[in-house]
């Protein structure tokens, strides 16, 4: 089986992650997308970082009615920070019937160049990378493991829903109802 590995934070998961898994399940030769949670990403500070357990939960909700989607906890139980190759190379040697291709924003490729053994990531996994807003050309543009897919272009951040939640303001239709419902419950991001 093809698989696309979607991977991030998810704090919270919202809209736009799930539309850019659908399209890239339904629109690519992708027969699945796994959205790899990942515990603490090496370029980002976690101060503002939900639990990675309900996090995960949180994605899990978001997806349940989709079979094309699932969710992954295989950073858990990785050294932290966890970098994506360790990850990959993990993947593979756990699903060695599986072949991987990893999804990344196209506003990222500026900084592949920084991320570990990123050189093994284009000639062994490649890259199925989607559109994103005030993105410029780049270096991978013509790299024969790159392949650029047509998505939506979204702006919907994370950083803007924890913002939204923690003045009280609707957060409903950028995150799926069971997350908006676990988010109120547990008062997630107050």
């Amino acid at each position: 089986m093809k698989i696309g590995l979607f991977f991030g934070s998810f704090n919270p998961i919202h809209v736009g992650h799930l539309i850019i898994a659908n399209t890239m399940a339904t629109t690519t030769d992708l027969e699945q997308v796994w959205f790899i949670v990942s515990p603490q990403n090496p370029f980002k500070k976690n101060n503002s970082l939900l639990h990675e357990f309900d996090r995960f939960d949180l994605v899990q909700r978001a997806i349940s009615d989709n079979t094309s989607l699932r969710a992954n906890d295989i950073e858990f139980h990785m050294p932290k920070p966890s970098y994506t190759i360790d990850t990959l190379v993990r993947l593979q040697e756990k699903f060695p019937q599986h072949e991987f291709k990893l999804i990344m924003g196209e506003d990222n490729l500026a900084q592949f160049p920084n991320w570990k053994n990123y050189e093994k990531i284009l000639e062994y996994t490649g890259l199925y990378v989607y559109p994103r807003p005030n993105s410029k050309a780049h270096v991978f543009g013509n790299h024969p493991n790159v392949k650029f897919v047509e998505a939506p272009l979204l702006d919907i951040s994370a950083t803007f829903l924890r913002a939204c939640i923690k003045k009280g303001q609707s957060i409903r239709y950028m995150v799926p109802e069971p997350v908006e419902q676990l988010i109120k419950i547990k008062k997630f991001y107050l």
